[in-house]
């Protein structure tokens, strides 16, 4: 059998399951998988967490280094994302630079800290104008078992927190955590078969016709939003996509990133 017909079989048994208001792995359309979140799990970096969400797997390290602010925002310091798709988290990645999907996630991660004000940048300012500190955000990919992107952004806030600023290392004073303001949360809804999924597995992420990622904040206020494929989405569901995001977001909040 072809690898086309194989999709096809697949995508109409997701398909029908959906129609009966079920899905392969027996969730309902809004649960997510159990979530685990392991924090300071990396000596080296400046602050690290490693998030399961189901079997999916994603670890992170933030690093922090002296650098030169941006010329339009000379008293601020500077965030950078990355993102690495290891080939042992799935026979679809492939070794070597980071390709367009990865990219784009991180990105995404990187625009929901950013957008939120998850950290206090001003307070990342050494002297305005030559010296901040620049800070890493290194996400790996270690199992893909789908929606990586709310594993990763999950992780990416979580090993903020637990980040110290390394400025006696530096010559630069005394150490300070990071100066966290705000807990950004990532919720990605899928659609198949006119549902919307939240925390979809691989098999529904490969069948789906359209994805959208709202990151909410703690005051129920919308920081980010991505959406890709070519599929549209009904003013209706969108909403409810929205009020459920930060309905969830605030629960793990309150599970997770409050116990930081």
């Amino acid at each position: 059998m072809s690898n086309e017909a194989v999709s096809r079989l697949k995508k109409d048994y997701i398909f029908n399951l959906a129609l009966k208001g079920e899905r392969e792995d027996g969730r309902a359309f809004d649960e997510i998988r159990d979530i685990r979140l392991e924090t300071n799990v990396i000596d080296k970096a400046e602050g690290s967490a490693m998030v399961y969400m189901g079997d999916t797997q994603v670890l992170v390290g933030v690093k922090l280094q002296v650098g030169t602010p941006f010329p339009d925002s000379a008293d601020q310091g500077v965030i950078i994302t990355s993102m690495e798709l290891n080939p042992i988290a799935s026979p679809d990645f492939e070794a070597g630079p980071p390709r367009p999907k990865a990219i784009e996630m991180a990105r995404v991660v990187d625009r929901g800290i950013r957008e939120s004000g998850a950290i206090d940048l001003n307070k990342l300012c050494i002297t305005e104008g030559e010296e901040v500190w620049m800070v890493f955000i290194d996400v790996h990919v270690l199992n893909d078992s789908g929606n990586l992107l709310d594993a990763a952004s999950l992780g990416a806030i979580s090993a903020l927190m637990t980040a110290t600023v390394p400025a006696e290392r530096e010559g630069r004073g005394e150490d300070m955590k990071m100066p966290i303001r705000e807990m950004p949360v990532s919720l990605t809804f899928v659609k198949v078969g006119g549902e919307y999924f939240i925390d979809a597995s691989n098999n529904e992420e490969s069948v789906c016709d359209t994805k959208v990622t709202i990151v909410s904040n703690q005051d129920g206020s919308i920081c980010a939003m991505q959406k890709s494929g070519a599929g549209s989405l009904s003013e209706e569901k969108f909403l409810k996509a929205v009020d459920k995001s930060c309905e969830i977001g605030a629960k793990i909040r309150e599970e997770f990133l409050l116990n930081i």
